[in-house]
């Protein structure tokens, strides 16, 4: 068996469709997280705080009761920076630094050693930001979501930034949705029942599924050029919002490499995941010396809730079944 130190976790932001339905609440879905052996909690405070930012000091001991109680324990803290919340202008670097350290605090009371960064944030602000992180003890990573790889435009400056300031405090986060070899099949599925030509449906499948990043680019200008209709260009669009790099693109940056949210979108009944091979992505981690958590996200949940009930609970319990096995926690 392998050696290595990777831990299963869960983002709250897998059961976004219960916890709206009033289904599932903070709770119960840390219990049913902790069931398959998911220990490690992403949170969302925005999702399961209606009084967010001001956390009262009883939801706080709150928070860590449950941890208690099921055997679990805080992770990643997801920050959400609002740059437009005036009219008449943007947020200015300071303001941006203000409210990322507002974030840095409640992670801390919190108990959550990583803040998910989201990439829209200044990079002067992350820079800005860093002295606080390494005060609190929390680190921050940009999280680096698909379109996005690790040499473009928008992620260069933050790795700059991660190099310049060095402080073991600045790092990045990947979502495993930059490994998308095979375009989602349920979203294909969706754009089918919402009325999307099947012969350009088919194109576009094609067109993702070769990974011709030229094509990829003008896909939309075809199928507007073939007649397609609304359904058509919205698959057309987001099969340009995915992306499919080898995971070993992951390895020169593996000592920045804070926390991962290993996003889904179809776990099978066979507990493999239909676009995304786990089985590629997981030997690199553990190559590359990787020591933190996979945290579940799925995001299946909106291709499917037009037509019969979500079940993400089970769905991110297939994930982990399947991590048990690429881990070498269970036989495969």
């Amino acid at each position: 068996m392998v050696q290595h130190n990777i831990k299963r976790g869960v983002s709250l932001y897998s059961y976004q469709e219960e916890i709206f339905l009033g289904k599932l609440d903070l709770e119960s879905a840390i219990a049913a997280s902790a069931s398959f052996g998911a220990r490690g909690i992403e949170i969302i405070p925005e999702q399961s705080y209606d009084n967010f930012p001001n956390l009262t000091d009883q939801q706080i001991a709150e928070w860590f009761g449950l941890h208690e109680k099921y055997g679990t324990t805080p992770t990643a803290y997801d920050m959400f920076i609002d740059l437009k919340r005036r009219k008449d202008r943007l947020m200015t670097i300071d303001e941006g630094v203000e409210s990322l350290v507002r974030d840095i605090k409640l992670a801390n009371k919190l108990g959550c050693k990583v803040i998910r960064v989201i990439i829209n944030t200044p990079p002067e602000v992350f820079e800005k930001a860093a002295p606080y992180a390494e005060e609190y003890d929390v680190k921050l990573a940009v999280e680096i979501h698909s379109p996005m790889r690790y040499d473009q435009r928008w992620v260069l400056p933050f790795i700059d930034v991660i190099h310049k300031v060095d402080n073991g405090y600045l790092g990045l986060l990947p979502d495993m949705g930059t490994f998308v070899r095979k375009f989602p099949r349920i979203q294909i599925e969706r754009a089918l029942r919402d009325g999307a030509t099947p012969k350009l449906v088919d194109k576009i499948v094609k067109v993702y599924n070769d990974h011709e990043a030229t094509d990829l680019q003008v896909l939309p200008v075809e199928i507007n050029w073939a007649g397609g209709n609304p359904a058509d260009l919205a698959l057309a669009n987001a099969a340009c919002m995915y992306n499919w790099v080898d995971p070993k693109t992951m390895l020169p940056h593996m000592p920045y490499l804070f926390h991962i949210q290993a996003k889904f979108y179809e776990m099978l009944d066979d507990e493999t995941e239909y676009s995304i091979p786990y089985d590629e992505i997981i030997p690199v981690l553990i190559e590359g010396g990787y020591n933190g958590y996979l945290s579940s996200e799925y995001e299946g949940n909106r291709h499917i809730q037009d037509i019969h009930e979500v079940d993400s609970v089970e769905q991110v319990r297939r994930q982990h079944a399947m991590f048990a096995k690429l881990l070498g926690e269970t036989q495969a």
